[in-house]
């Protein structure tokens, strides 16, 4: 069944902060009183990495949920790649996007469910798709777009937002407001480009009702 709201996390690219973010967004809402569950479709790491740093535990800690039912087990990779050229690498069988949606079950009752890509939007999530099929074939309710806030970061969220739903809503990570470039970027993309940009924690009251499950 699918939770009264869907969430679907992107990012610009590997390594911004997609799965911090979503923790984060997790724990506020179950702080809040929400019931939540988080997904992440398939997982690609390395074979040393610490089992509680993967994706899918980070996420099932904030969500309250094992790392299993976060991620299947027949959808971890052990080989720092996109999931589906881990999956050649490692002689596993190939899939498609059918295939990772077909997986994902909720409980039932849910105040919001959570998604979690890999790499970024144009990555590869199947052998047949990329973040942005992904997202056509799941229809979120709410898409949250992950960017880095440093050089480089407005170029990136424009292309990314080219190629997503106009229900996008921008988090810039690791943002920090004595950088000159952190808060020029911020400006450009709130005052330039007509954006309501967002930074955690600061505005994570605004961002949890801009998801649909916010404080009254």
């Amino acid at each position: 069944m699918r939770p009264r709201r869907l969430v679907l996390v992107v990012g610009t690219g590997t390594e911004v902060g997609k799965t911090w973010v979503s923790a984060h967004l997790l724990r506020a809402l179950v702080a809040a009183g929400a019931s939540v569950a988080a997904r992440k479709p398939a997982q690609s790491y390395d074979e040393g990495d610490d089992p509680d740093s993967l994706d899918a535990a980070v996420l099932g800690a904030a969500s309250g949920e094992e790392a299993e039912a976060v991620c299947p087990p027949w959808r971890w990779y052990p080989v720092a790649m996109a999931p589906p050229m881990a999956a050649e690498a490692l002689g596993r069988p190939p899939f498609t996007v059918a295939d990772l949606v077909g997986e994902i079950e909720w409980p039932t009752g849910l105040d919001l469910g959570l998604v979690e890509t890999a790499g970024g939007v144009r990555s590869p999530q199947a052998v047949d798709g990329d973040a942005v099929a992904l997202c056509a074939a799941l229809d979120p309710d709410v898409v949250v777009l992950v960017a880095d806030a440093g050089l480089g970061t407005i170029n990136a969220v424009r292309l990314t937002l080219g190629v997503l739903p106009a229900h996008t809503i921008v988090v810039l990570n690791r943002f920090d407001a004595t950088n000159e470039v952190h808060v020029g970027n911020r400006q450009w993309l709130d005052q330039r480009d007509g954006l309501h940009v967002i930074v955690l924690p600061d505005d994570e009251e605004p961002l949890l009702a801009s998801l649909g499950v916010g404080p009254a």
